[in-house]
């Protein structure tokens, strides 16, 4: 009887499995529309991925792409002609000025100077997004071809919002690979967010805000929401006028999509409220780690009992200013720690012989790497959700956007520490790496979370798949999408509600006070009329 049941127990699996096989395999047609930069690298995870279960993937690619290539055994392209400005360059000039004014060697006058810059470098990518979208929809040759391909969806990143468009204008089921929106951090737009204990993106604050705190908060809403409706929102307000029968905006035509899939988790998140189609896939890139190379694990392995330190800025920062890099490299001298350095700038004058200078490195590997003692980071969010996924702590140098604010959830968790630019000098950043790699809490913190994030029911690529089939499958998830953003403000927020229930209780104290007061006459003339 029991070697029945076990028989009956395998059967049964493998037929469930069978059938969730089925269902995933069902190959659909997917039409994405990504973001440049390292928004298309998580981008191309989840394409490896759907096609690796048979989806068939059309990419929209503008012609002066960095990163997405016009010929790939993943995906088939269209390639739209665009006149882009070189926003490389903008970078490197920005990230210069920032450093600048960080160190204090900056006026007040630069400083605004450089956030004129920063609006007027958003309002450029956002008007060039908008006209790539004019394009193609002034191709009528075009818009029948990706009718008449009859799309199970539309992927894309809001972050620059002309696959958002598109996907209205085409009726396509949309679903988001989302954190940042055109208005911001992605939450702010769907959830409900007080702002008593949510902070703002750029605020520097945690979920635990005083009330000094919480005015900066609210001024950082207010800040907010004029870039996205003066800077970012005309632009696409003109398509929306010209291409769509209907009014809205381009924050309203984000609201409407049927699945957020959502690059965070709450082992990184403070907790706040959220929705149902928010699906949270925090970590979905990182995996396993690799073997290194041969001569980055002998240096590795040379590294003895003291282990090694990796030190990575992210793709966008070439170089540093000489004096800065000359103090890291020799802070790190003075480390009994290996270190293994991305540095493309010209080479510090005092590297110490600890220390390998390398062009690239294969990071995930690394943190993965059993004689990993710290990972010194800028703060971008990839490296911050590798650097939970392999429980390694960080010392955090932000640069800029959303950089400060990742780090702010690391060191409020314990598990990292932040030293700004302005305080970077060979002492202090020596005396920060010590810290980190000598308080065993940071180690002990971020390998608590490290484990907090292993422990799902699923993958987190998994699930962020599963809910794309679930879009394909279904034709949509409007079960889980709340309308609310049909809703003028002052029902969203029961002004008219509180308005109407004010002028009943105005209209029934008045009325109370007058029949008194009436009452009160009337006695009063009664009394009256009997003294006379």
């Amino acid at each position: 009887m029991k070697s029945f049941f076990s028989q009956s127990n395998v059967i049964t699996g493998l037929f469930l499995a069978l059938s969730a096989f089925t269902l995933s395999c069902s190959g659909g047609k997917i039409l994405l529309y990504p973001v440049d930069g390292s928004h298309w690298v998580n981008m191309k995870v989840l394409i490896e991925e759907l096609h690796s279960r048979g989806h068939s993937i059309t990419v929209i690619r503008p012609k002066s792409s960095w990163y997405i290539t016009e010929k790939s055994p993943l995906y088939t392209s269209i390639t739209i002609q665009d006149n882009v400005n070189d926003f490389e360059n903008f970078f490197e000039d920005y990230l210069s000025k920032a450093m600048e004014i960080e160190r204090g060697e900056g006026s007040g006058l630069a400083f605004l100077k450089l956030q004129y810059d920063l609006f007027s470098m958003l309002s450029t990518a956002h008007e060039i997004a908008c006209k790539m979208v004019s394009i193609i929809l002034e191709d009528k040759m075009l818009v029948k071809k990706l009718q008449d391909e009859q799309y199970d969806l539309m992927l894309t990143d809001p972050a620059i919002a002309g696959g958002v468009f598109l996907a209205h204008y085409l009726k396509l089921p949309l679903v988001l690979n989302v954190r940042w929106i055109t208005s911001g951090e992605g939450h702010f737009a769907i959830a409900p967010s007080p702002m008593s204990y949510i902070p703002l993106p750029g605020s520097g604050h945690t979920d635990k805000m005083g009330f000094a705190q919480r005015v900066k908060n609210v001024l950082f809403k207010t800040f907010t929401f004029l870039q996205n409706r003066f800077v970012v929102g005309p632009h696409y307000d003109i398509l929306i006028d010209k291409y769509l029968d209907y009014k809205t905006d381009i924050v309203g035509l984000i609201q409407a999509a049927d699945i957020w899939l959502m690059r965070a988790d709450f082992v990184f998140e403070f907790p706040r409220p959220t929705m149902p189609n928010i699906v949270y896939m925090g970590g979905f890139r990182c995996k396993p780690s690799k073997p290194l190379p041969a001569d980055l694990e002998a240096f590795a392995q040379s590294s003895g009992e003291h282990g090694f330190i990796i030190m990575s800025l992210g793709t966008l920062v070439k170089s540093l200013p000489a004096d800065m890099a000359n103090a890291i490299a020799a802070a790190f001298a003075r480390l009994p720690q290996k270190v293994i350095w991305r540095h493309l700038g010209d080479r510090p004058s005092n590297v110490g012989n600890n220390t390998l200078i390398v062009d690239w490195m294969p990071q995930n590997d690394l943190l993965g790497h059993s004689k990993i003692k710290a990972f010194v980071a800028h703060g971008g969010t990839n490296g911050v959700q590798e650097a939970i996924f392999h429980g390694v702590p960080v010392l955090g140098v932000p640069l800029f956007f959303d950089q400060f604010d990742n780090l702010i959830r690391v060191q409020g968790k314990g598990a990292g520490k932040i030293l700004k630019l302005s305080e970077l000098n060979a002492e202090a950043f020596e005396q920060a790496l010590r810290e980190s790699l000598n308080d065993g809490s940071y180690k002990r913190n971020m390998q608590t979370l490290s484990t907090l994030h292993r422990d799902q029911p699923m993958r987190p690529l998994d699930t962020a798949i599963f809910w794309i089939e679930h879009v394909i499958r279904h034709k949509g998830a409007t079960h889980l999408r709340s309308e609310f953003y049909k809703m003028p403000w002052y029902s969203y927020h029961s002004v008219d509600v509180f308005l109407v229930l004010f002028i009943v209780a105005a209209v029934c104290m008045l009325s109370t006070i007058a029949v008194i007061r009436y009452v009160c006459y009337k006695i009063c003339c009664r009394r009256k009329s009997k003294s006379e």
